[in-house]
């Protein structure tokens, strides 16, 4: 299936029960022509969650590992115990 990547850009992702954000950027290795990561604005509860933290609105990679398949949300085949494996902080830029 093709798919645009502003079909992509605000699609929320969804881990079991639990709204994990939604999709702000896509990370694409240049050189593979890969995507590799999503870049994900967390809900305040996905923040909590993962990072212990009560805020909504932080930013994360979400490796593109973790996606089980695609219908109206990004649905995810991890459980939400293991999201913190496949979130990390995305990195500065210089």
């Amino acid at each position: 299936m093709d798919m645009k990547s502003e079909e992509l850009l605000g699609k929320k992702i969804m881990c079991e029960d639990l709204e994990v954000g939604k999709v702000k950027e896509l990370i694409i290795n240049a050189d593979q022509w890969k995507i590799t990561h999503l870049e994900v604005e967390l809900t305040k509860e996905a923040a909590e969650l993962v990072l212990g933290v009560r805020k909504g609105g932080i930013r994360n990679l979400l490796a593109i590992s973790a996606i089980d398949g695609l219908e109206q949300t990004i649905n995810l085949k991890v459980s939400k115990g293991q999201l913190r494996i496949y979130l990390i902080p995305p990195k500065p830029q210089s």
